[in-house]
């Protein structure tokens, strides 16, 4: 079994401080104790991921961050781009030593070249091979990243897109939590010079045409309502949430989780929703101290409101989140680094999951996914 995680802060780790090629006992850094190095991502058999480029905007005077190393003042979008690329240089070092690959979803791409051709009067057919069996190929051991930009203050203008799809990004967040210069955050702050009804800037709007027209997919976890709506409005194309749960298991108010209406056009539009390990975006908090964290059957009962809400079990997936920015204990209880994401799929498959259903969510529904965006034509062919 291996897995396709689709939210990991891998370099912002390592440019904090955790050195990302030992175990996560000895590899120090922010927020321990660790759950995620390299090492133990190949340990719990994370074969494919998105791995972020994050950085944390902090307001003018002050020294908060979560991750301190990599903050920048908002509004200063030349210190964002210089602090972004800091983190691509960490993925580059990393695949010049072999410990990544960062060639997905290019991976997936299918060359009629290498594939078996049958023929016969006059006609020849490219046989594609199941993406399953393509998939074992390519869960080769080297862990293999695509880049998902969270916050688009790391894309000062919208012609730079290309430049950074050409770096091996493949999907864009146009916000985090507080707002970039392009679109409103789920903290629900305004835009730098914007009223605070505005979802997106008219750069914003700008962004999201150059990012369809690069041809990269838009993530839209972290996004408040208005933002989500509009970037929605702009782009008839398939979109992801990286790294989001159901608003309405917990308490049905904090924009950081997906409405119902908002995952049921996701997955309308043939994306996948990924679900989030930390325990404050599991349920809602308890009323007193010392209830403990919320269980595994808590992250089910996202995956299966999920399912229930659109109807079969092919547009949820992983997308842990773990580590970023907070320690392995702050997780869901058993689940505390890679090795441990076992008991996921022990849990479901004891609410009657299938295996397919199963490995469906480990990884093939995201593979699946990425697969149609980089095949359009097999995708439409039905192959």
């Amino acid at each position: 079994m291996f897995w396709f995680d689709a939210h990991l802060d891998l370099a912002c780790l390592a440019v904090c401080g955790r050195d990302m090629t030992k175990e996560p006992e000895a590899a120090g850094g922010p927020t321990p104790p660790a759950g995620v190095t390299l090492s133990s991502l190949r340990a719990g058999g994370v074969r494919f991921a998105l791995a972020t480029i994050f950085i944390e905007q902090v307001d003018e005077g002050t020294e908060r961050s979560r991750l301190t190393n990599e903050q920048y003042v908002e509004g200063d979008l030349a210190h964002a781009a210089r602090r972004a690329r800091a983190q691509l240089e960490v993925y580059d070092t990393w695949r010049d030593r072999g410990l990544v690959r960062l060639d997905f979803p290019a991976c997936l791409r299918f060359d009629p070249d290498v594939g078996e051709v049958r023929g016969g009067m006059g006609v020849s057919e490219v046989v594609v091979p199941p993406l399953d069996e393509r998939a074992k190929v390519l869960a080769d051991g080297t862990p293999r990243l695509g880049i998902l930009i969270e916050g688009a203050d790391s894309i000062a203008k919208p012609e730079d897109v290309a430049w950074w799809k050409s770096r091996g990004v493949c999907a864009v967040g146009l916000a985090w939590a507080r707002s970039s210069h392009c679109a409103q955050g789920n903290m629900g702050r305004a835009i730098r010079g914007h009223s605070q009804s505005v979802g997106l800037s008219e750069i914003g709007r700008e962004m999201v045409r150059a990012i369809d027209g690069a041809g990269l997919v838009h993530d839209l976890s972290h996004l408040s309502d208005i933002a989500c709506d509009e970037v929605l409005s702009l782009t008839d194309r398939p979109v992801i949430a990286s790294h989001s749960n159901c608003r309405a298991l917990l308490g049905g108010v904090n924009q950081r989780h997906l409405r119902d209406e908002t995952i049921r056009e996701i997955v309308r539009r043939g994306g996948v929703i990924g679900l989030n390990l930390f325990s404050k975006f599991l349920r809602v908090e308890p009323p007193h101290e010392g209830a403990g964290r919320p269980t595994i059957g808590h992250a089910v009962a996202h995956v299966e409101r999920v399912c229930e809400l659109v109807g079969h079990r092919r547009a949820v997936g992983l997308g842990s989140d773990m580590d970023g920015g907070f320690s392995a204990l702050s997780m869901c209880e058993g689940i505390e680094r890679p090795e441990h994401l076992v008991r996921l799929t022990e849990a479901l498959s004891a609410r009657g999951w299938s295996d397919e259903d199963v490995t469906g969510f480990t990884h093939l529904n995201w593979l699946r996914f990425w697969d149609s965006w980089v095949n359009p034509a097999l995708s439409k062919s039905g192959r």
